[in-house]
């Protein structure tokens, strides 16, 4: 299904099966083991793609310029998850326009916060999720006793 476009984006809501998500994926993947380091085996094992059902692709006409998806994290919150922008395409509102879809979806299918975490050596997406309004909250499930996660919620 496309959405409207933002701006000069078109975003696609899609799953994991999506090649082009799984391209964005593979690009935000090479970029977490640069700079987790040794630390990133133990991330990915929450990042697997399989079997995702809320999935966005930002396009620039027919160019996946940026992705984001979604899980249930409990029958009130939803996770996001995968959040990805290019780096020659960052500071252009990609990712602005990605998380604001996957909140609204959210709130369609009837949640009422979201929740992510991100690293520490992310200072684009610290970034990021405070400007839309996240607040840093404990960490929670499996990053409750990791010093380099940073939890975020937003109350949609």
């Amino acid at each position: 299904m496309n959405l409207p476009a933002t701006s000069i984006y078109t975003l696609s809501r899609t799953n994991s099966e999506d090649k082009n998500f799984q391209s964005l994926v593979s690009e935000l993947n090479k970029d977490l083991a640069i700079r987790n380091g040794e630390a990133n085996s133990f991330f990915a094992q929450y990042n697997k793609i399989d079997l995702i059902k809320n999935v966005l692709v930002a396009y620039n006409e027919t160019v996946p310029v940026g992705c984001g998806a979604m899980k249930e994290y409990d029958k009130s919150t939803m996770e996001i998850k995968r959040m990805y922008v290019p780096f020659e395409m960052r500071g252009q509102g990609v990712a602005v326009a990605v998380l604001a879809e996957l909140e609204n979806w959210a709130r369609e299918l009837g949640y009422e916060k979201s929740i992510l975490e991100t690293g520490n050596k992310m200072p684009e997406a610290i970034t990021l999720y405070k400007k839309c309004g996240y607040k840093i909250i404990p960490n929670y499930g499996p990053y409750e006793n990791v010093e380099s996660s940073i939890c975020f919620l937003k109350n949609l």
